[in-house]
């Protein structure tokens, strides 16, 4: 049992809490300033645990997915689909109990916010099949990183005003950063797979693609600091997010698979940054 336990866990990936952290941040954006500043304990409780679970859910159908690309790549071959360990519809049973505990989780919240979790779903199922046919998947995995955000505006007012895209906007570009830096630490195994990544589709203007990215981000939020006529220190935490980009430029500049991971593993930074840019706002 214990055995058991340790293989589903690794699924999730329960040691890498980096994936659930980049889902939480963008969320929290959207939490806190649809709040005000001031987000009730049940909205931040449900919202934080549906990150966990949905990011849980995520990783168990996107092992189902590449099962048979995994045993091909250095990095995932002893993934537990992969190794044996978890049988693929294992993977898809505890994919489907954590969707339906993250649904039970809103079930208190209102009704827009529940109908917003069907496409929610519906993106997270989808993205891990796009490496298939669409040249930056990555694009996909923003949107699904981004679902967090309306939904949260859409809890706490039952809306989504123009503003909240902006940070939508933001965190596609963010995402699109930050894995396809994570996709060039594979590039050669899926250009033998055959698999798209932005990595492949960049090719030598990868690194420069990366940068426009960060810039995206950056100026979408510059823009809703000005709308929401943000004080001194939003710009501050802004300006160290911007100091990191750059951080993160001089790890990726040359390529090296170990320095273009550890730039993957060290954007959590970049969002918390940004998250506090706007807690301290307020």
């Amino acid at each position: 049992m214990s055995s058991r336990l340790s293989d589903y866990l690794a699924l999730i990936r329960f040691d890498k809490p980096i994936g659930t952290l980049l889902v939480l941040w963008p969320t929290l954006w959207g939490l806190w300033i649809a709040s005000i500043g001031q987000p009730k304990a049940s909205h931040l409780i449900i919202f934080v645990l549906g990150c966990f679970l949905m990011r849980s859910a995520g990783c168990a159908i996107n092992d189902y997915a590449d099962k048979d690309f995994d045993k091909h790549v250095s990095r995932t071959q002893d993934r537990p689909i992969t190794a044996g360990r978890v049988k693929p519809v294992e993977a898809l049973i505890i994919a489907a109990m954590l969707a339906i505990v993250a649904f039970i989780l809103i079930l208190p919240l209102n009704t827009f916010t529940k109908l917003l979790s069907v496409p929610a779903v519906a993106i997270a199922i989808v993205y891990p099949f796009t490496k298939r046919f669409f040249s930056i998947p990555q694009a996909i995995l923003g949107i699904a990183f981004s679902f967090g955000i309306p939904m949260a505006f859409a809890a706490v007012l039952n809306e989504i005003p123009a503003h909240a895209w902006l940070l939508v906007l933001a965190n596609i570009a963010w995402a699109i950063a930050y894995d396809t830096a994570y996709a060039m630490v594979d590039r050669d195994d899926d250009v033998k797979l055959g698999i798209k990544t932005s990595a492949i589709t960049f090719g030598r203007f990868d690194v420069l693609a990366i940068c426009i990215c960060y810039g995206i981000c950056l100026l979408s939020f510059a823009v809703l600091g000005w709308l929401l006529a943000f004080p001194t220190i939003f710009w501050i935490f802004l300006g160290l997010a911007f100091l990191l980009a750059i951080y993160y430029f001089q790890l990726i500049k040359d390529r090296q698979k170990e320095k273009c991971f550890l730039a993957f593993r060290r954007n959590n930074w970049f969002g918390m940054s940004l998250f506090l840019a706007i807690a301290f706002a307020y």
